[in-house]
């Protein structure tokens, strides 16, 4: 019988804080007449380049266009342009006060910059507690799971689900913040309930990999990520999961587990 493993969990939070912000930021808010939120997380770099391009043009245009205000960061964040995306946000919160939507693009560029505590209290300001989005509840649960506080970002995500039950950005946070505390089997179980639901994405099911893969089941995650990308990078990934693991003395324990 295959013995449980076990992580330290500094590597193993390190590997998925990016995640499990990336999941909840790209997430597409469609209650309450909210608007998309993009994802450009699964383009290539040249069309990445490309439509931050085209987004810079438009924004140049009419830099008070809402949609191109939101869609614009979000290109600049895909980017790795997190302190532009900010700038751009800030400017924006100035012209639209109180605007939910910029709010939460806010608050997702401020979390990407890693100022998670000014990203709480912007998205603790957006909230309406008689009226929740769920895309504001994923976005404050994020911020949580990054802070260290995921009992906390797991009571919002289950708040979410109760308003939006078929959103698979909810149940894949979900399974990362378990990940985050080394609680692989129940993470992998919401994981594998989120690739399910329609809406889910190449992320998502490349997250249900890594914790397959941190659970010592090579073959499987390598299957997993066979199926979202080329093969370079399925063995770049499987790679980094077996240095993540060599660094905590599990390889051995892998081994005479399988």
């Amino acid at each position: 019988m295959s013995r449980p493993l076990s992580l330290s969990l500094r590597p193993l939070r390190a590997a998925l804080l990016v995640a499990v912000a990336a999941v909840a930021l790209s997430a597409c808010a469609v209650n309450r007449g909210s608007m998309p939120s993009p994802d450009f997380s699964g383009m290539s770099q040249a069309e990445a380049q490309q439509t931050l391009a085209q987004l810079g043009g438009r924004y140049k245009a009419n830099p008070r266009d809402k949609a191109t205000i939101i869609y614009y960061a979000a290109a600049l964040r895909g980017a790795g342009q997190n302190d532009q995306a900010v700038a751009v946000l800030e400017n924006a919160m100035g012209i639209y006060r109180n605007d939910a939507d910029i709010s939460v693009a806010y608050a997702k560029a401020l979390t990407a910059q890693g100022r998670f505590d000014q990203a709480l209290n912007v998205i603790d300001a957006t909230i309406v507690p008689q009226q929740p989005d769920w895309n504001a509840l994923s976005v404050k649960g994020a911020i949580l799971d990054q802070m260290g506080r995921n009992e906390e970002a797991r009571r919002l995500y289950s708040q979410a689900l109760m308003i939006a039950p078929q959103e698979a950005s909810l149940e894949a946070n979900l399974g990362l913040s378990y990940a985050m505390t080394n609680e692989l089997a129940t993470a992998e179980t919401h994981l594998r309930r989120a690739v399910q639901m329609q809406g889910a994405n190449s992320r998502v099911r490349q997250n249900l990999a890594l914790v397959v893969g941190l659970q010592g089941r090579f073959d499987e995650a390598r299957a997993l990520y066979g199926a979202e990308l080329p093969p370079d990078q399925v063995e770049a990934n499987m790679a980094y999961i077996r240095a993540l693991l060599t660094q905590q003395n599990r390889w051995s324990a892998i081994k005479e587990s399988r």
